[in-house]
């Protein structure tokens, strides 16, 4: 004999449903720049004023670019020897990159405000996990 099915409660009506796995791309990044990164966005989470942080968060924010750029292109290029002349071109232009990307970052972060700033870090954080 079949058991009734279960019926719907107003508690479970209101749950979510469970997010898609989509795929995805990580990158390693060291310890001090993990406990880094956690500590600003803790400090951040906390503070009663998140603005007075801007300056902070689009440092990390940055230094994290960088990190990624330099793990997902510059690491990789390395591996695959394409000679001093390519890695020498490469790491200008990357240069050049970075700093144009700085510059921009730092603009847009240094006029949010703190609703702004915290969603920054809640995307953060969702990187990391």
């Amino acid at each position: 004999m079949a058991t009734p099915a279960k019926r719907p409660t107003a508690a479970s009506a209101k749950r979510k449903p469970a997010p898609e796995s989509k795929p995805f791309l990580r990158f390693y990044h060291s310890a001090a720049l993990r406990k880094k990164t956690l500590a600003l966005l803790g400090t951040i989470e906390r503070a009663p004023d998140a603005s007075r942080h801007r300056d902070a968060l689009a440092d990390l924010v940055v230094e994290l670019t960088n990190c990624g750029l330099d793990r997902y292109f510059m690491a990789p290029l390395k591996l695959a020897k394409p000679g001093f002349m390519v890695e020498q071109s490469a790491n200008l232009g990357m240069l050049g990159a970075q700093q144009l990307m700085a510059s921009v970052i730092r603009q847009i972060i240094g006029r949010m405000d703190g609703p702004q700033l915290l969603s920054v870090c809640g995307s953060i954080r969702q990187f990391m996990h």
